[in-house]
């Protein structure tokens, strides 16, 4: 089995309902995601998949859709007000935890017919969280 990594960066703010913690009030992270594709075999190039396709399929999406946004539960009632004033979210249907953000973004990846194996999302330097399909 062949695999290739790429990371990707971003800043996002979020919350988290229902938490006991500090992360219930909104807050900011600088994430770094790395995704991991597989395959048994190499396309004629002797790529798994080219890096260069990568960020404009994944990097794209990230960028237009995650950077500089704040990520939210579906459930969270601050989304009335965001839409209201016009500011940028992006609604998740559970809670925007570095586990749900990784599922997201592999879930995507899968969607776009890319080879996708594992997600990693550090939300800080010494927090990770991995979804693998």
């Amino acid at each position: 089995m062949y695999s290739v990594s790429k990371t990707f960066s971003f800043c996002y703010g979020h919350r988290l309902l229902n938490d006991e913690g500090k992360c219930r009030h909104l807050h900011g992270h600088t994430a770094r995601v790395t995704l991991t594709l597989g395959g048994d075999k190499l396309d004629e190039k002797g790529m798994v998949f080219h890096f260069d396709r990568l960020k404009e399929t994944m990097g794209a999406w990230i960028e237009k859709n995650l950077d500089h946004t704040l990520l939210l539960s579906k459930e969270d009632p601050v989304i009335d007000a965001l839409n209201q004033s016009g500011e940028r979210f992006y609604e998740l249907p559970a809670n925007p935890t570095a586990e749900n953000i990784a599922r997201l973004l592999f879930d995507v990846a899968k969607k776009q017919g890319i080879p996708i194996a594992k997600v990693e999302v550090w939300e800080s330097e010494t927090s990770r969280a991995t979804y693998e399909g």
